[in-house]
């Protein structure tokens, strides 16, 4: 495996001289350029996404020269030995981002600098401290759940090769397994496991791939669907589906059962506790991950009550909102929310048709949000965004909805994925704000301004993301939404205020699970009482903030984030003060910390302060 990480090196190499011959020369005899930490990280960005084909893949800028760099046919595997490797690497890359004077960088070249400052630092701390603190394997996320997705969603068979190097990766699966395995194998030697819930969510979800019928097995079914829209004989296409089958009943399986076995020997050893707070060192672990995931400096104990304060200010609106429109508060938000829901007005009927109705439904609602926002926004983006229901063989285990980013060669539109698996997922009022979310303003607009932002370097635009900021940004979509007059009536808006209460109710709970030791048990009741959600999505929800600690936090302190540093722009330029521009300031930036946001604003009042 290092022998093939050092092959795509050496091709890479020729890549980059191809693409960058004058600059990299440059770079290595005048390493202080204002240019050359620019060129530098765009090189080590580029050598990363070598090392891993399935970020090749995603990107979908290189399928053209496959025949050079090979990566359609390879999956990555990591090892305890890569993970070594990756913090040798990383700080040998820190002391390089120290090389690079201020004095020679341009203003958005120091942006840069410290962004990657502290994405090394707290990666650093991460690989050096708490290698083995995270649960590669669970129940929304890891390998058996992962390699299923990108197959089928990312891989793409266009044409026979990439048919034929969908059977390669199918080889490939066993050995990345058995890396994952010994990546589990180091973590048991620590003491390090998984809540019990977890366990059984692994056996049951290994079990139903092993157990399914070949023809209903996702990476055969789909893979044989995919072979029908291609340009070849009947003959050839079966022998490319027989060869998937036979792969999938052998090494694909024995991959799986590899990790079955791993999961009945380890449950016996489950974590009696469910935060990280129980794990060496839990308590700093928690907040390297919520400096990591918030970026920002909040403590466990601010996040904690910062969720609690906006939990009363959201239900007190809500509150008002529902008396105003003719329902009972009487046994609470969560209680009235829960029977808005039942409410056959608000509901599809269980038809045939019910998902094409629905997707067309949503489509027509992003369409009607891109035309209204337009004139809010300097830029729109290039890329459409199309709606696309959650493949069947993950609805059960999806979020209500997700978004995936559009290829940077236009091949791929943004996709809003929309999860129709049961009806009562799906409330009419509860639509137009995921649609607020997962496509325009939210999601698509950012992500997508960001991949087509020339100005940007390649650092910038692919090689550091913030989720706080990209879902901060997402959810700051959703107010900015009611603000500006776009959902239809109050239900629409008592629907953005369901999912803002939602994501309130996050910094509660995942700050009491993994700070202040609450249980499962407790996490849920004080979810399910606050919220009103049913019993299945709240123990998905929760059960998800334990296995991800900190991630859940970052919704909504980047929003509110945004938020205060609107308001704080507005109180201080009064009239001078452009939504417009404010908008392309925070969005012509990749997905920046929020403290480089803090300082981006900064800058802004300055600058126009000064030209009144």
């Amino acid at each position: 495996m290092l022998e093939g990480r050092a092959i795509r090196r050496n091709l890479l190499s020729v890549l980059l001289v191809l693409l960058f011959v004058a600059g990299l020369y440059l770079v290595n005899l005048f390493w202080m350029r204002p240019w050359s930490l620019d060129h530098y990280l765009a090189k080590e960005l580029v050598l990363d996404a070598m090392d891993s084909p399935e970020s090749l893949t995603y990107l979908g800028l290189v399928d053209g020269m496959n025949w050079l760099t090979n990566h359609q046919s390879e999956l990555s595997i990591y090892t305890p030995e890569e993970l070594d490797q990756d913090l040798v690497e990383l700080r040998q890359h820190r002391l390089l981002l120290d090389s690079f004077d201020n004095e020679f960088l341009s203003q958005a070249q120091q942006i840069t600098k410290k962004i990657a400052i502290f994405e090394a630092e707290n990666y650093a701390e991460l690989l050096e401290r708490f290698p083995y603190h995270d649960y590669p394997l669970n129940q929304i996320s890891g390998n058996h759940l992962n390699i299923i997705e990108f197959l089928n969603d990312v891989h793409p068979i266009r044409d026979e090769s990439e048919a034929s190097a969908y059977l390669d990766r199918l080889k490939m699966l066993e050995d990345s397994f058995a890396g994952t395995l010994a990546i589990l194998k180091e973590q048991s030697v620590r003491g390090i496991f998984p809540p019990q819930f977890v366990f059984v969510h692994l056996e049951n979800q290994i079990n139903d791939f092993l157990e399914q019928p070949l023809t209903e097995n996702p990476l055969y079914s789909v893979y044989v669907e995919k072979l029908d829209e291609l340009d070849l004989s009947e003959k050839r296409k079966q022998e490319y589906a027989s060869k998937a089958g036979a792969l999938i009943e052998g090494p694909v399986n024995s991959g799986y059962r590899g990790l079955l076995e791993y999961v009945l020997t380890s449950r016996q050893y489950a974590n009696p506790y469910d935060g990280v707070w129980s794990l060496p060192e839990g308590d700093d672990y928690y907040a390297l991950m919520l400096r990591m995931r918030t970026t920002t400096d909040y403590s466990a104990e601010e996040i904690h009550q910062m969720g609690l304060d906006e939990v009363e200010r959201i239900e007190a609106r809500m509150s008002a909102l529902l008396i105003e429109l003719g329902h009972s508060v009487e046994g609470g938000v969560g209680e009235a929310m829960n029977t808005l829901n039942e409410l056959d007005r608000f509901l599809y009927e269980e038809t045939s048709d019910r998902k094409s109705i629905v997707i067309k439904d949503y489509q027509d609602l992003v369409s009607q949000s891109w035309e209204r926002v337009t004139v809010h926004f300097e830029r729109m983006p290039e890329a459409e965004v199309e709606v696309r229901a959650v493949p069947e063989y993950s609805e059960q285990s999806q979020a209500g909805g997700y978004y995936q980013s559009p290829s940077l060669d236009g091949s791929r539109p943004g996709i809003f994925y929309a999860n129709l698996y049961d009806v009562k997922q799906t409330p009419k009022y509860s639509m137009a704000t995921l649609v607020f979310h997962e496509a325009v303003p939210g999601h698509h607009l950012q992500i997508a301004l960001n991949l087509e932002n020339s100005d940007l370097s390649l650092y910038r635009r692919l090689g550091y993301g913030s989720t706080a900021f990209s879902e901060g940004w997402a959810l700051y979509a959703e107010a900015l939404a009611v603000e500006l007059g776009i959902t239809r009536d109050e239900y629409d808006e008592l629907g953005v205020l369901q999912s803002e209460l939602f994501r309130a109710v996050r910094l509660v709970v995942d700050t009491g699970i993994h700070q202040k030791r609450w249980t499962r048990e407790q996490a849920i009741d004080y979810m399910k009482t606050t919220t009103g959600m049913s019993d299945s999505e709240v123990v998905a929800e929760i059960e998800r903030y334990i296995v991800w600690p900190g991630q859940a936090c970052s919704y909504k302190v980047g929003a509110l984030k945004i938020l205060e540093q609107r308001e704080r722009a507005k109180q201080n330029l009064g009239d001078q003060f452009d939504l417009r521009e404010f908008h392309s300031l925070v969005l012509g930036h990749g997905e920046p910390p929020l403290f480089i946001v803090e300082e981006l604003i900064d800058r802004y009042i300055d600058q126009k302060s000064a030209s009144l």
